[in-house]
């Protein structure tokens, strides 16, 4: 097989691919690009979710590739730093139409618990971060970061007695 050259301009979501043995030359789009604005990252979240649902292995590949696309949009754009880790639970809930009864479920815990990490006055254990970190295919830092609960003592004030 005589080598193959391909040109990838993800500025233009052109590919060129030139068959050295063929002297034949041809342009394709893309069918994904770098994420560019809100409405392609939704678009492609969407994707994303709707390849996982049909058939997992089947679509590993382009999974796999959404799902670095999404990141990359993600890590540019902090769009899950400005979120604490309950926030953004809640907000994973309601675009995956998930009940409290559906996290209890999926975490392995009793609804009670769920609805104390949802009221600020439970945080959460290392093994619900990688539960809902694997569920949500998130990294864990999105959970595993500090926040505040209710009735909580400031560290700094907690030895000043």
């Amino acid at each position: 097989m005589m080598p193959i050259l391909e040109f990838v301009d993800l500025e233009n979501n052109m590919m060129l691919r030139l068959s050295i043995a063929n002297k034949h030359c041809q342009m394709s789009a893309l069918k994904y690009t770098l994420i560019k604005d809100d409405e392609q990252y939704f678009k492609y979240c969407n994707i994303h979710e709707h390849l996982v649902i049909e058939d997992e292995e089947k679509y590993a590949d382009e999974i796999e590739l959404l799902e670095l696309l999404i990141d990359k949009w993600d890590q540019d754009h902090n769009t899950m730093e400005d979120l604490d880790p309950v926030e953004l639970l809640k907000s994973l809930m309601e675009d995956h139409k998930l009940k409290s009864k559906d996290l209890a479920e999926i975490l392995g815990l009793s609804k009670g618990t769920v609805s104390k990490i949802l009221h600020y006055q439970k945080g959460f254990s290392k093994a619900t971060i990688i539960k809902l970190s694997k569920h949500f295919k998130l990294y864990q830092e999105a959970f595993n970061r500090p926040y505040p609960l209710v009735g909580q003592v400031p560290k700094e004030l907690r030895s000043a007695s």
